[in-house]
């Protein structure tokens, strides 16, 4: 395997520090001062993250995610997604890079009509909307995604929509104008082709944004929220692919995103781990620096070696995806939806430690962060799902 960046990539992630350097960490104070001001329900983007997408357009740090825009590899997107995750709220936007607009993207890219693609993925991909993907629901385990109950409901020459969302991310947003949403068209069929996804309109009559929904207290600028769907029509255009066609989507969708995400993820702890080490040399305890402490000094090592096993990790698998595809590099893909998030609860949870009280405040980036990394270990499939699939394939393997 070769982890090696090809020219392009090296000239894109050169291009990217200087612009986290320059431009998206001064404006973190900026951001956060402004949603503080506006209040946390204000779900108005704040205005500098205009000027981010501005200058990120000008550099040329555009739609990096999608290859057939950026001629990026999976695995040359990898380290470019790990310095975003270095600033989660802003710099994955600010690059038009941020979940959940590129799974959306991707589906259109791969399974919309031209009709679609218009309609939807040019604006998206000029950053000009947001969009959301809606299959959690509140009233079974979406654990299991075979539970989706919301039903989709051929009428003539157009579908109708009834069921309850929640966590969709994204859908608070004032932008957001389109959802891409999961449920049953054929509840009798087999298993996994029962579901299909249809597009959906913000303006269409019966859908109902209940409520935004805060992570540990925390109310994301873009919101995660309740949504109602009673009785709404769309033309039957509107489906992507075909019926049945779900399950197929879903898996396409995810595996690229996952490799985004564990990358971010990854990106997060590396921050950690850097404030940990500033903060350890800063403060003095029993008349040494913190950092002279054995105890300190094992939670750094420690937070070292996490962060290069899960990064190595990451990149096996978007070798896999990009050398033998996809479903080759289903186990991976679940290892690292695992591993990943787990180291970076890990070392900001260290982080946050050596921080003492100023690290679950608002102070410094961690508490936040670490509610965002605690959550990923639901989200996506929650820890236990993956460990599910990683143990029936270890089993089958040795059968």
């Amino acid at each position: 395997m070769d982890f090696e960046l090809s020219s392009t990539a090296r000239a894109y992630l050169d291009n990217l520090h200087e612009f986290m350097d320059e431009h998206v960490y001064p404006a973190e104070p900026v951001y956060h001062r402004w949603r503080a001001e506006a209040g946390r329900d204000d779900h108005t983007l704040p205005p500098i993250m205009e000027d981010l997408k501005a200058e990120a357009r000008r550099r040329g740090l555009w739609n990096l995610f999608l290859p057939d825009v950026s001629g990026l590899s999976v695995t040359d997107y990898a380290p470019l997604a790990e310095l975003t995750g270095r600033s989660p709220l802003l710099a994955p936007q600010a690059l038009n890079c941020s979940a959940p607009d590129t799974g959306n993207m991707e589906v259109l890219h791969m399974f919309g009509t031209p009709e679609q693609q218009e309609r939807w993925l040019t604006p998206l991909l000029e950053g000009r909307i947001r969009s959301a993907f809606a299959m959690t629901e509140p009233d079974v385990a979406s654990s299991d995604a075979t539970n989706i109950s919301t039903s989709i409901t051929r009428d003539g020459d157009d579908y109708v929509i009834n069921g309850r969302k929640w966590w969709i991310s994204g859908a608070a947003d004032p932008r957001c104008a389109v959802f891409i949403v999961m449920g049953k068209t054929d509840p009798d069929a087999p298993t996994h082709r029962q579901q299909s996804m249809i597009i959906v309109p913000r303006d269409t009559p019966g859908l109902e944004i209940v409520r935004a929904l805060p992570v540990f207290g925390y109310q994301d600028q873009e919101g995660h929220c309740e949504l109602r769907f009673t009785d709404v029509r769309v033309p039957a255009t509107n489906l992507v692919a075909g019926e049945g066609d779900g399950f197929m989507i879903a898996q396409a969708r995810l595996g690229p995103g996952r490799i985004h995400h564990c990358m971010r993820a990854i990106g997060m702890a590396e921050r950690a781990l850097e404030l940990m080490v500033r903060r350890a040399r800063e403060r003095v305890a029993f008349g040494r620096p913190l950092a002279d402490q054995g105890v300190v000094q094992q939670q750094i090592a420690e937070s070292r070696l996490a962060i290069e096993q899960a990064r190595l990790l990451v990149l096996k698998t978007a070798w896999l995806i990009d050398n033998r595809g996809t479903k080759e590099a289903r186990t991976e893909i679940s290892a690292i939806k695992v591993a990943a998030p787990r180291v970076a609860v890990e070392v900001l949870d260290r982080a946050i430690q050596v921080h003492g009280g100023a690290g679950v405040s608002d102070d410094f980036p961690l508490a936040e962060m670490y509610a965002h990394a605690r959550a990923m270990r639901i989200f996506d499939g929650p820890d236990e799902v993956h460990l599910r699939s990683l143990a029936r394939q270890e089993i089958k393997r040795h059968g």
